[in-house]
């Protein structure tokens, strides 16, 4: 899916979902584009920034006392010493 932001003549945005680039143009040629808020078709794609699915939160560090660094005492670790 494609997210675009979108703006009508009348100034409302809102997001449109295609699922290419190329539906979305479709539609806009056939001026099957319409603002959610008003009816109005004269819609444009604004700019976009990009999503960019990440995968999970990396893995803290493991300091010499087995625990994740920086989890006991402020980065210390919590081994006596």
């Amino acid at each position: 899916m494609i997210v675009y932001n979108m703006k009508c003549a009348g100034g409302h945005t809102y997001e449109g979902w295609f699922a290419s680039s190329a539906e979305y143009e479709a539609k806009a040629a056939a001026h099957e584009l319409a603002c959610p808020e008003c009816g109005d078709t004269h819609v444009e794609k604004g700019l976009s920034a990009p999503r960019v699915n990440g995968s999970a939160a990396a893995e803290p560090a493991i300091g010499p006392c087995g625990m994740p660094c920086g989890s006991a005492g402020g980065g210390m670790c919590g081994m006596g010493g």
